[in-house]
């Protein structure tokens, strides 16, 4: 579990890729201070586990259902990533419930300064935009970020200087690619809300799933 503080940006040391896999070897500093073989680290928002590592340098495999869910397979040699060890039980929660697990890409539109701040435009599709919400969290590339405008077509958020500076988010141009993770609250509740629905016909037919939850089923258990 991570929170979508990124804690360092790395550098993309070499690239081995596979017939459908792919090794990465990654460089940093502050990260290896409490890093052992098998710790998750997110990378550019994706959670990989380290197989091997020396004084600054760790690798990790990254396989195909990765490249395919991820911009992962677009780095190249040289490239900055974003990195984040797994969240310390006894640390403070500073962004938002970030699990590693991609939701699916979103292309770059624009950015737009304003004063201090600039904004940033990401296009996505319904499957990812139903549920990003005005106010509630994204993760954008690791990044935790607060959406500030969304529509059916696209959403917006706004960086402040530190996240600039700290993050590989402003190196980007427009139409690159970026790593999209959905706030996990709003998935489980979609889920359980729909579950035994047309989105599970083939569980439908059975008893335990015969229906989803109901204002009428949430009325006659109390909840409202």
């Amino acid at each position: 579990m991570f929170t979508g503080i990124v804690e360092e940006i790395g550098t993309v040391v070499s690239i081995s890729q596979g017939a459908k896999a792919a090794k990465l070897t990654l460089q940093g500093n502050l990260i290896f201070e409490d890093m052992h073989i098998g710790d998750s680290i997110a990378v550019n928002g994706v959670c990989l586990t380290v197989t091997e590592k020396t004084s600054n340098t760790f690798i990790v495999d990254v396989m195909p259902e990765t490249l395919r869910r991820s911009s992962l397979g677009k780095l190249s040699k040289g490239n900055k990533v974003n990195m984040e060890r797994a969240m310390a039980a006894n640390g403070r929660f500073g962004g938002h419930i970030v699990s590693g697990h991609i939701d699916g890409t979103g292309e770059i539109e624009s950015f737009v300064k304003e004063d201090n701040a600039v904004w940033v435009t990401i296009k996505a599709s319904l499957k990812l935009l139903k549920y990003i919400i005005e106010k509630g969290s994204i993760t954008i590339d690791g990044i935790s970020l607060t959406v500030a405008y969304v529509d059916n077509r696209c959403f917006k958020v706004s960086l402040i200087p530190h996240t600039a500076a700290n993050t590989t988010l402003l190196t980007k141009k427009a139409g690159d690619i970026v790593n999209l993770e959905n706030d996990i609250v709003g998935k489980y509740i979609d889920k359980l809300m729909h579950f035994g629905g047309s989105e599970n016909s083939e569980e439908s037919d059975t008893k335990e799933t015969s229906g989803g939850i109901s204002m009428e089923f949430l009325s006659q258990n109390g909840f409202v």
